[in-house]
């Protein structure tokens, strides 16, 4: 009777360990699938950024370069203006207009190139969460294996809310709604 018994508990552990296994695979398998999509989004994101930040370094050298001329051509006015020759005043006059003209184009310069810079920082901002998610994605699956080391069902429940949470994330990354977390950034940063 003991050795039935003992079958029985046997047969009774196994069939848990299984539906744990079994469960823990369908977690891993769902985990996984979505961590490669958010990984080749997130590579785009970063390419986004990439040229983003680049335009933005042009647009800020172009305003360089613009402002550079200008100084020179304002240097170039004072000492027309102190020489004070009657014959310098058409020179003087088309010195004002270019940096009339200069003053105008830094300001529409500078406004694109901080249109840039805030196009950085809003792709940032959903890298930033699929970094995020990406993390909490790995760290599930890696309870994950330990849950089907240890047939706890605590631990199944903890790591696949940790999935889920890395889900949600990245769907919300897809989806551009920020769930930015300032405080995770800045652990992962």
């Amino acid at each position: 009777m003991a050795d039935i018994a003992e079958t029985i508990q046997e047969s009774l552990e196994q069939t848990n360990r299984n539906k744990i296994n079994s469960r823990v695979a369908l977690i891993v398998a769902i985990t996984a699938t979505f961590m490669a999509l958010c990984n080749v989004k997130d590579g785009n994101i970063v390419q986004a950024m990439s040229q983003a930040q680049a335009n933005a370094i042009d647009a800020w050298t172009y305003f360089q370069a613009k402002s550079t001329k200008q100084s020179i051509t304002e240097k170039s006015l004072e000492l027309l203006k102190v020489e004070n020759k009657p014959e310098a005043q058409a020179m003087i006059k088309t010195y004002e207009e270019q940096i009339a003209r200069y003053e105008t184009e830094k300001n529409e310069i500078s406004a694109e190139a901080k249109g840039y810079q805030k196009q950085y920082d809003d792709i940032n901002l959903f890298d930033d969460q699929f970094d995020m998610t990406d993390a909490l994605l790995t760290i599930a699956i890696a309870m994950l294996g330990i849950t089907s080391l240890t047939q706890k069902k605590w631990l199944l429940y903890f790591s696949g809310s940790v999935a889920l949470f890395g889900i949600i994330l990245g769907i919300a990354a897809f989806m551009k709604i920020s769930l930015h977390s300032d405080f995770i950034a800045k652990i992962l940063g």
